[in-house]
């Protein structure tokens, strides 16, 4: 399934540096931010923001610089380092691979086969996590639980079975988490149902699960840690599709969870808990969480399932929040399955089932404007933002471009119909935009 600006990028283009380097951000903290480059789900800032410039805000087919073919759809979204584009893929006889394409020219450079058993249920599959990379090595999660690591040259490093160490995902649509990366550390998240269904896709006749963070050496896939993270919700709404992000604040980095109804802040050091909030007073057996946690200048942001409010909280809390730190909250049209993104200062909310794209005050929760999409299929994936710019695709295919400025504009669309499902985000690096179709990856940029 288809998680953002926790600082602003203060406009400075990093052409020339290679992996993570240049410190940013204000209140929130410094952020690494590797050069041009798209390294996580939510790309290198985990804001769904990168400091691309000169893109084309009204592409044509004559901009798209290459596509390759895929064997099968995917909700993954692109990672691209450099010359490298990583891309999770399930094939017909069920085999889980990650492909690494060349960026120039879009041929494939490796192959390898990380799991096998792919399951399709509802919109998703097991594909769904997105890779991540550090430039040294790339990671690659399936919804099987299978977990490896590659050097860039496609040699194994390592892998493992969190299936076998755990058991298997207890998740009704699938396990659609992505690993976070975050100063060498390996951050995944499992947020599940217990006891686990007997009709769930990954059933083993053991139902009772945990629901947990854990966090190993990147270098080894070896655990440096196990936490157990706890909730009142019953049935679906144990679980989560969201990944964990990085907050820098002025009481130091936690990492952000969301599921189980609530948004948490933990301990890099052992996963231990700082604080909760609870998104929203109604509860419900059916409300599993599908977005990711955004911070900015101090304030964390975090959606609710189903028409339930996005909201902000300020830093600095221990213990229950829900009601002490709440700033805003934004109930006009919020998001079910979209991550919010943040950048320039500002923040994007994308209501995919209405296609309605509006930009708020990241503050005040303040809504600047509204305004309606020119698709008529639902945009599953999360906003991309680049160059003043906001970039969309629908299921079909249709790619929209929209302006970030002080009024609702379409710049342009580019049709890739016939290509569906498309479920992931766009992703945007060294100046270029990468679109994951359910058929092929394109390349658009300027030639």
């Amino acid at each position: 399934m288809v998680v953002e600006e926790t600082g602003f990028t203060l406009g400075i283009r990093m052409n020339a540096l290679i992996g993570y380097g240049m410190a940013f951000g204000l209140a929130c903290g410094l952020q690494v931010l590797a050069a041009e480059n798209w390294s996580q789900w939510r790309g290198p800032t985990f804001n769904g923001a990168t400091t691309a410039k000169g893109l084309p805000a009204s592409p044509i087919l004559d901009q798209v610089l290459w596509s390759a073919p895929l064997p099968g759809p995917s909700g993954a979204t692109p990672i691209i380092w450099n010359d490298h584009v990583f891309i999770h893929t399930p094939d017909e006889s069920g085999n889980l691979s990650l492909i690494a394409f060349n960026r120039v020219d879009g041929k494939e450079r490796w192959r390898q086969e990380v799991g096998v058993g792919n399951k399709d249920k509802g919109r998703n599959n097991m594909a769904a996590p997105s890779p991540v990379t550090d430039g040294k090595r790339v990671y690659s999660l399936f919804g099987t639980g299978d977990l490896a690591a590659f050097d860039m040259d496609g040699k194994p490093v390592w892998k493992r079975s969190l299936a076998k160490d755990f058991g298997r995902f207890s998740v009704m649509w699938i396990y659609g988490s992505s690993p976070l990366l975050y100063k060498d550390r390996l951050y995944v998240q499992v947020l599940q149902r217990s006891p686990m269904p007997p009709d769930y896709p990954l059933y083993d006749g053991k139902p009772e699960r945990e629901s947990f963070l854990l966090c190993m050496d990147p270098s080894t896939g070896k655990d440096l840690w196990k936490q157990v993270r706890s909730t009142d919700s019953t049935l679906e709404s144990q679980e989560s599709y969201a990944t964990p992000m990085p907050f820098e604040g002025k009481d130091g980095t936690q990492l952000l969870v969301v599921g189980g109804d609530h948004v948490s802040g933990h301990t890099l050091s052992d996963g231990a808990e700082i604080w909760r909030a609870r998104l929203y007073e109604k509860r419900d057996d059916w409300y599993r969480i599908v977005t990711s946690p955004v911070s900015y200048r101090g304030m964390i942001y975090a959606a609710g399932p189903k028409g339930q409010p996005v909201v902000a909280y300020r830093e600095g809390g221990r213990g229950n929040v829900t009601t002490s730190h709440e700033a805003w909250r934004f109930t006009e049209s919020p998001t079910d399955w979209s991550t919010p993104l943040v950048m320039d200062g500002k923040l994007f909310v994308l209501d995919g089932g209405k296609k309605v794209l509006s930009r708020l005050d990241p503050i005040t929760g303040a809504k600047v404007w509204s305004g309606k999409l020119p698709v008529r299929e639902v945009i599953w994936g999360s906003p991309t933002g680049a160059d003043g710019k906001i970039y969309l695709h629908s299921e079909d295919g249709t790619l929209v471009v929209c302006d970030s400025g002080d009024e609702f504009r379409v710049l342009g669309t580019l049709s890739f119909a016939g290509e569906g499902p498309c479920r992931g985000s766009v992703a945007v690096a060294q100046d270029q935009i990468f679109v994951r179709t359910g058929k092929k990856l394109h390349c658009i940029g300027k030639k």
